[in-house]
C-alpha cells in the first residue's frame, strides 16, 4: 500500500511541474504555473501524513514507510534544482529559452559543484532521519518501527559513500 502511494506521489509531482511549466510556458499563465508548481510540497505532506497514520494505525513498518521519509526529505532538499532543472529545458524547447546550463564537468567547478551536491544530500538525510525519528517516537514501540531505525542507518551508510565519491573531485579533478 505503501508502495503504490510513494509512486502515486512521484507521479503526482511530476504531473504538478509539468503542468505548472505548461500553464507557464504554453499558456502564458505565470501566475497558475507559480501556484502548480509551489503546490509540490502538498504531495509531500500527504505522503508523511498518510505514512504517520498508517504507522498510528498498527502497521508494522517495512522499508516501504521508511522511503516515504527518503523521498520527502529528498524532494523537499532537491525539489526546487529538479523543478529548476525541468523548467530550464522547458523554457528551452517551448519558449525560445536560452540553452539549459548544465552542471561543471572538469576541474575545481566539478569539485565545487559535488562538493555543493553532498552538503544538499546530507540536509535530505538530515530531514529525512528527523522524520523517521520522529515517526518512531510518535509510534512508541520501537519493535514496530525498527525498520524506520535502519533506514536512517543504511541512508548514513549512502550518505558515507557518497562523501568519499563526492570530495575525490577535490583530491582527484578530472581535467578536460
Amino acid at each position: 500500500m505503501i508502495g503504490l502511494l510513494i509512486v502515486a506521489c512521484e507521479i503526482g509531482f511530476w504531473l504538478l511541474v509539468l503542468a505548472g511549466l505548461a500553464c507557464r510556458y504554453l499558456l502564458r499563465r505565470r501566475r497558475l504555473g507559480a501556484v502548480l508548481l509551489a503546490s509540490t510540497i502538498l504531495v509531500d505532506l500527504t505522503l508523511l501524513v498518510l505514512t504517520a497514520m498508517d504507522l498510528k494505525r498498527g502497521a508494522t513498518a517495512t522499508f516501504m514507510h521508511g522511503l516515504a521519509a527518503v523521498y520527502i526529505g529528498v524532494s523537499l532538499v532537491f525539489g526546487k534544482d529538479m523543478i529548476r532543472w525541468a523548467d530550464q529545458r522547458f523554457a528551452y524547447r517551448f519558449a525560445g529559452g536560452p540553452k539549459p546550463v548544465s552542471k561543471p564537468r572538469y576541474g575545481l567547478e566539478r569539485a565545487r559543484y559535488e562538493r555543493r551536491m553532498w552538503a544538499k544530500h546530507a540536509l535530505a538525510w538530515l530531514i529525512g532521519s528527523s522524520l523517521l525519528g520522529a515517526m518512531t517516537l510518535w509510534v512508541g514501540d520501537l519493535a514496530q518501527s525498527q525498520q524506520l531505525i535502519l533506514t536512517i542507518a543504511r541512508w548514513g551508510m549512502v550518505l558515507i559513500i557518497d562523501f568519499l565519491i563526492s570530495f575525490s573531485y577535490t583530491l582527484w579533478p578530472r581535467e578536460a
